[in-house]
């Protein structure tokens, strides 16, 4: 394949993970056992290549050549260098800690205890693991924000991708076996009684903070939210705007150090407590008692969903309006009940499907509606869906004629590339770069070495 199509494929799997093991600033010409390579103040360490190789791997990339694999990185490294010098680049040092303490807590909720965890990521200690989540954190924020910097105005013509797709059409992947689906996602609904059950707990447990217990404490015992229980509750410098409208309508009500009543949100009931706030920024701690429908109610959203589906299936409805209609499902409600992929398409690898979904439309054709099943979503949610099979596409070669989109994004992937490529030979002379003399035999595209220290 052209090295141009591959470098293209390549840089979407490095953004996803950068090195993590080292963060350190280093004088010109300091070079240590361990360091691959240089970049201003920015380093790669050869474990950082390894793992990232290994990542890349894994995510279905081909990694056979190394040197044009270090290439890539190296690249990446100056955008992430450069990013941090630009003035317009937004510093978001504050808030990328902030999250990459919480993302540490999101998956310590997935675990028995830290220990377990530690050990399956092979980390020794917590904050080695914090600092490492914060680091690919901050790289990729960096990162991406230099590249859009440098690509924004890239654009590709119908004839550049006509063109595009001559010059390539024999070395472009073959398209795997895709489905196009469309969903109805409803959350079953908890009875009155069922309700009161939980804020009557919530109301205990508000009772036992104002008799001396700590917030914390209560927090780390009853909260079923993970991204937060192990670290007491506590959400610091949330931006106005980023939690649920129910949640922080409550929080910015109350006084400092008061405590909310239950409030009910898309995740449940939340207890709140307002630590702290300050302009557009406000620290809060919650115990969140998740609305777990139990399974007389999971019966009952299944029973109505089924005469949803019936009415479609009659012609009495049309899926488009049902999803409108009676979808809770805000990313595909307003969009026909369609169901897109990261990348924004309609299409999805059937190989991709996540399991459940891929069980559930196994045997069907185009037009098919499922019957209802219960599904389990993000934060480990209950729900009942029917999918409707828009379309099923077979394994093909890339057509401009029916592929035209997806051709098209390549086209213009190509030509960022090309602009970030021209754009590095521009800033090249002003950047100190040093590779480690085990890459000599290395034939690099750019000629990083005309600005190394030689060693």
């Amino acid at each position: 394949m052209n090295k141009n199509i591959k470098f293209a494929l390549l840089f979407s799997f490095i953004f996803a993970f950068f090195g993590v093991k080292m963060n350190a600033q280093l004088k010109t010409g300091d070079l240590v056992d361990g360091i691959a390579v240089v970049v201003g103040d920015e380093i790669i360490l050869e474990s950082d290549i390894e793992d990232q190789a290994n990542y890349a791997q894994q995510q279905g990339a081909t990694v056979a050549d190394k040197c044009e694999f270090v290439e890539s990185i190296i690249n990446n490294k100056l955008l992430i260098y450069e990013a941090k010098r630009d003035t317009l680049i937004e510093n978001r040092s504050a808030a990328i800690k902030e999250n990459a303490a919480q993302k540490y807590n999101q998956i310590l909720g997935q675990f028995p205890d830290e220990k377990t965890m530690l050990s399956a990521y092979k980390f020794r200690t917590s904050y080695e693991m914090k600092n490492a989540i914060e680091k690919i954190d901050a790289d990729n924020y960096y990162g991406q924000m230099k590249f859009g910097r440098i690509t924004e105005k890239a654009d590709v013509t119908p004839n550049e991708v006509t063109d595009f797709f001559n010059t390539y059409k024999y070395q472009l992947p073959e398209v795997k076996d895709e489905v196009s689906l469309s969903q109805i996602t409803m959350y079953p609904k908890l009875t009155d009684a069922h309700k009161d059950e939980i804020i009557a707990r919530l109301n205990k447990i508000k009772q036992d903070i104002l008799a001396g217990e700590s917030f914390e404490s209560q927090a780390r015992i009853y909260s079923e939210d993970p991204g937060s229980a192990a670290n007491g509750g506590l959400y610091k410098n949330v931006a106005k705007g980023k939690m649920v409208k129910p949640f922080e309508a409550a929080a910015l009500n109350l006084q400092e150090g008061e405590l909310s009543e239950p409030v009910e949100s898309e995740f449940g009931y939340h207890l709140i407590q307002l630590v702290k706030k300050s302009g557009k920024m406000y620290d809060a701690r919650h115990i969140l008692l998740k609305a777990e429908p139990n399974a007389d109610e999971i019966a009952s959203a299944k029973k109505e969903l089924d005469s949803i589906r019936t009415l479609i299936v009659e012609g009495k409805l049309t899926f488009k309006e049902a999803a409108y209609r009676f979808s809770d499902d805000k990313r595909t409600k307003f969009n026909a009940g369609i169901i897109t992929s990261e990348d924004g398409s309609d299409k999805m690898e059937k190989l991709n499907l996540p399991p459940t979904i891929s069980y559930q439309i196994a045997g069907h054709n185009k037009g098919d509606i499922t019957d209802v099943f219960q599904d389990t979503i993000a934060q480990d949610r209950k729900v009942v869906t029917i999918i409707k099979i828009d379309d099923v596409i077979a394994a093909h070669q890339l057509d401009i004629a029916t592929d035209y989109d997806r051709i098209k994004q390549m086209a213009l992937n190509k030509k960022k590339n090309e602009m970030v490529e021209k754009w590095v030979k521009e800033k090249l002379p002003n950047v100190f770069i040093s590779i480690n003399n085990r890459y000599k035999d290395c034939t690099f595209k750019t000629d990083w070495r005309k600005n190394t220290d030689g060693k």
